[in-house]
């Protein structure tokens, strides 16, 4: 294991009778991306919050950086960049006095301040707007000043709660770029997100969780190789699907779609194409690790 920065043994959070977080394990390497994925209310934010000192613990042990969180968690925060599910920026500042305010909080000292302000806006591609009132940027804009925000104290870990929710694929790009420089860089990062794509492209290592409870973990390469056959055939129509439901592989069925999972596509391929049926034919991902683990039904 690479010198880990966060490590948790049988880590519980509990309100009242509700258990949020179920003892779980995990060590997060030195220098890494780590994902936490699962559907809503399965207990990251939670666990995010713990690891942050935000929420008190109600058993098990958590370090970060060496030190126990609950007694260290100020000190611990000072070398920490956190980027939130909803951007928070002060819409009465420009995007450059956002980030001098912000590097108060930490007491930084005034000499180097505007050139690292200057390098952090040239980095999230925002130095042409430093004057702008952040009210007048774009969603894909504020979120690059959150991540901006998040590194004003040259943070040892980053911690990014869904940080591409709701923008436009050319933001999400741009965003994914980024962190991928601050990890190659050295700088940890502690991933939640929804997009399954995301986590594959940027995580090393991730956990699924549901219920409060670690379901397994891995990197994403593993785990699709653990969970899920490696190609997927979805066939879609009320019709061709009882046509075609008695099939020698592992099915899943949602909606009017068959979800077909197998070691060889090939012979379903071949009669497929034969009847003329509208259907995909793709490699298996993390989505399918993903509602194979927790289900398909909805989730509020």
């Amino acid at each position: 294991m690479i010198d880990p920065v966060v490590v948790a043994q049988n880590l519980s959070k509990t309100y009242g009778a509700a258990r949020v977080v179920n003892g779980v394990d995990f060590s997060i390497p030195r220098g890494r991306c780590y994902g936490f994925l699962g559907p809503n209310g399965a207990g990251k934010t939670t666990t995010l919050r713990l690891m942050l000192g935000l929420t008190p613990k109600s058993g098990g042990a958590l370090e970060a950086f060496g030190l126990p969180v609950h007694e260290h968690a100020s000190q611990i925060r000072r070398r920490v960049g956190v980027v939130p599910q909803a951007d928070n920026l002060d819409p009465d500042f420009t995007v450059a006095e956002n980030l001098r305010v912000y590097a108060s909080y930490f007491a930084l000292p005034s000499a180097g301040l505007d050139a690292r302000i200057d390098a952090l806006l040239e980095f999230v591609a925002l130095a042409e707007r430093r004057h702008a009132r952040t009210h007048t940027l774009s969603g894909g804009m504020q979120r690059r000043l959150t991540i901006a925000r998040a590194l004003i104290n040259e943070p040892e870990l980053v911690v990014l709660d869904e940080p591409t929710t709701g923008l436009d694929p050319q933001a999400r790009h741009v965003i994914w770029g980024r962190l991928a420089e601050l990890r190659a860089a050295g700088t940890t990062l502690i991933l939640t997100t929804h997009y399954m794509e995301e986590a594959e492209r940027l995580c090393d290592e991730l956990v699924i969780m549901d219920h409060g409870s670690i379901l397994s973990h891995g990197s994403p390469a593993q785990l699709i190789a653990e969970h899920v056959e490696p190609e997927v055939v979805e066939i879609r129509g009320e019709s061709s699907i009882a046509r075609f439901d008695a099939l020698e592989c592992r099915t899943e069925r949602m909606g009017t779609s068959l979800y077909c999972y197998t070691h060889d596509a090939a012979p379903l391929l071949a009669e497929l194409h034969d009847t003329h049926t509208q259907f995909v034919h793709r490699p298996s991902g993390l989505e399918d690790v993903f509602l194979k683990l927790t289900g398909r039904e909805l989730r509020d």
